[in-house]
């Protein structure tokens, strides 16, 4: 009861401001500030007032969002849990059955695993041309590290 009086009151104040604010000519100020005079007075009018009261003031309304609050934790920590592992334990569980069927490339005629199907060597590079080639080695090594 004496949040809803508060409320009122706190209406009754910011529309006498408003009109003030009209007073001196300045209606679009006055109009606002009667626009946020008026909110804690529909809050009031709608009983929201009163069950943020009652929820305030009630322990088991504390617990339940104590509650809440513990299944939201629980939650999210199964989810980064899961993101880390790479999915849930059927989703690995396929994932290593394919990785076993893929050990042999699609179009493959011989294994890729194994040192067989290696060559023994690398063929030796071609020599370049010494002329605008220097400009673009550094980011040949690059590519090169990287596999490109």
């Amino acid at each position: 009861m004496i949040a809803e009086t508060v409320c009122s009151a706190v209406a009754a104040a910011g529309l006498g401001i408003a009109v003030v604010t009209a007073y001196r000519k300045r209606y679009l100020a006055a109009a606002r500030i009667a626009a946020y005079a008026l909110v804690p007075l529909g809050l009031v009018m709608t009983g929201v007032v009163e069950w943020a009261a009652d929820t305030a003031f009630s322990p088991t309304a504390w617990a339940g969002f104590a509650v809440l609050g513990a299944a939201w934790a629980l939650f999210a920590t199964t989810r980064v849990v899961e993101r880390r592992r790479g999915g849930t334990r059927k989703e690995r569980r396929a994932a290593a059955r394919s990785a076993q069927a893929d050990a042999v490339a699609p179009a493959a005629s011989a294994p890729s695993l194994g040192q067989a199907s290696r060559p023994a060597s690398r063929p030796a590079a071609a020599p370049r041309a010494t002329g605008g080639a220097d400009d673009f080695s550094d980011i040949e090594a690059i590519l090169k590290k990287h596999g490109i």
